[in-house]
């Protein structure tokens, strides 16, 4: 799985638990939700995505695929 796969599916997963915590515990969580879409937001424009630069620096390469 590719670096851009891996955080699409992370960012995915972030989500839906988040959404899943506010409906079942509080409200709050959709703070999580929001930073996770701003985040991916941004990354659009600037390029720069936190999760991809963590992965890069465990060595993940860009086109890896996990089998």
């Amino acid at each position: 799985m590719s670096i851009d796969r891996i955080v699409f599916a992370f960012a995915g997963t972030v989500i839906i638990v988040s959404v899943l915590l506010a409906h079942f515990a509080s409200g709050y969580w959709l703070w999580l939700t929001a930073f996770v879409g701003l985040n991916l937001l941004q990354s659009a424009f600037t390029g720069l995505c936190p999760l991809a630069k963590i992965l890069k620096a465990i060595g993940v390469k860009p086109g890896e695929a996990f089998h």
